[in-house]
């Protein structure tokens, strides 16, 4: 029995990893902020008002890509290291690593933000409903038809969950919070200058590939999740991901499942600034109304489920080994 307690307590950081884990993703799903007064809010503000005065168009592209790198660095670099130190040097460290989770997860709150934008669509009240999106993509909303409504709410439901519960259970494992902050940075300066919008179509591509490169593994555990409820025609397209010649923020695979998974269209045509950006069209079913929001709701809470668990049941399963082995 000693020698079980010894092991238990040797394993304490593990058990305490989780718990973090758990209570930032409820809290965040549970008491989630407002949109103005989230942390990542104000730092899209801080990289919009940075790229406004070194993004330029008369610049050459080679100039705007080296523009776009400095100015990754120049934002991301200084709070990491700044926040990083703080954690080191806190007294209780797990308390800001749950709070830095928590603000990594405050997008997942966009869930409301989609039940009430089905329903205004269900009401055919599309001012408000423009309203509600307009906060949350940056594409242009007042335009929008009840169809682009709810192909932008679909995709920007079953992508958030990439960067917000996956990554952050994934690199959490494997870098703690400082590597959960760092990359959630990058992905908030790569939707900040999307590369498919004209103006940032040279200025946004080194943050597009390296969240590219540091969100391909949350992408495909999260594709894996979709596909499995999907039958074998989502596993099959799973083998087989969609790709497209645009950089379109890495999430068109994504999309393209999505789509097989309910049976709906998504993609097309989208508006930056009042420009006109040609998108492939995904899925082969009918057009998307407020009834299949309602549906890619379930299908979010249930993938969604499936990783919290996980969370859950791992360290029930190695302190139930532990048992066993002492047994």
């Amino acid at each position: 029995m000693h020698d079980l307690i010894q092991q238990l307590l040797l394993d304490s950081p593990f058990y305490q990893g989780a718990s973090i884990l758990l209570v930032a993703i409820f809290m965040a799903l549970l008491a989630p902020l407002p949109r103005e007064y989230q942390a990542f809010y104000w730092f899209s503000q801080l990289a919009r008002s940075l790229s406004a005065k070194v993004a330029r168009a008369d610049r050459s592209a080679n100039q705007q890509r080296v523009a776009g790198s400095l100015s990754v660095l120049l934002l991301v670099l200084p709070f990491w290291l700044i926040l990083s130190f703080l954690l080191e040097l806190a007294a209780f460290p797990w308390f800001f690593e749950c709070l830095f989770l928590y603000l990594c997860l405050c997008d997942e709150q966009f869930h409301k933000v989609a039940e009430e934008t089905g329903q205004a669509l269900a009401r055919q009240d599309k001012q408000r409903a423009r309203r509600l999106l307009s906060q949350w993509v940056y594409r242009d909303t007042r335009e929008l038809s009840e169809v682009g409504m709810s192909k932008t709410v679909i995709e920007k439901l079953m992508t958030t969950s990439i960067y917000g519960t996956v990554a952050t259970i994934l690199f959490f494992a494997v870098g703690g919070a400082p590597l959960v902050l760092g990359a959630r940075m990058v992905k908030q300066l790569e939707y900040t200058w999307p590369a498919l919008n004209p103006q940032y179509r040279e200025f946004g591509r080194p943050v597009y590939l390296l969240s590219s490169l540091l969100y391909w593994l949350p992408t495909q555990a999260w594709n894996f999740t979709l596909a499995i409820q999907g039958g074998p025609g989502a596993v099959v397209q799973l083998l087989r991901p969609t790709k497209s010649p645009l950089p379109i923020n890495n999430h068109l695979a994504t999309c393209a499942l999505a789509a097989k998974v309910l049976n709906t269209e998504l993609g097309g045509p989208q508006k930056f600034a009042g420009q006109r950006v040609d998108i492939a069209r995904i899925g082969t079913g009918p057009k998307p109304t407020p009834h299949t929001i309602t549906a890619a709701l379930r299908l979010l809470r249930l993938s969604k489920g499936i990783w919290v668990l996980s969370v859950l049941l791992i360290p029930c399963l190695w302190a139930t080994l532990r048992l066993l082995a002492h047994a």
